[in-house]
């Protein structure tokens, strides 16, 4: 009896161990994928003002364009391009 209880203290104790893990780890992840795809944006609107400053065209570089173009990639470019476009 008391074998089974410790088998069941023991796997209490795996189950709660992984859900701490989890709890813990997913916002890591999250923000790990968030720095991640903020430096593709980064280099994305620097690659598109390079370009597109022969033209005279230029995108602002802050947090918002970086976080957009990092999120929705080529389509948040063209976005934020449009957008530009239709303030000036």
């Amino acid at each position: 009896m008391d074998n089974l209880n410790l088998v069941i203290a023991g796997l209490f104790l795996l189950a709660v161990i992984y859900i701490g893990a989890q709890v813990i780890m997913k916002p890591v992840k999250l923000l790990w994928k968030l720095v991640t795809n903020s430096i593709i944006g980064l280099v994305l609107l620097l690659l598109v003002n390079y370009g597109a400053a022969r033209f005279g065209f230029i995108l602002p570089v802050n947090v918002i364009t970086i976080l957009v173009a990092g999120f929705l990639g080529i389509p948040g470019i063209l976005l934020l391009i449009c957008f530009q476009l239709l303030l000036q």
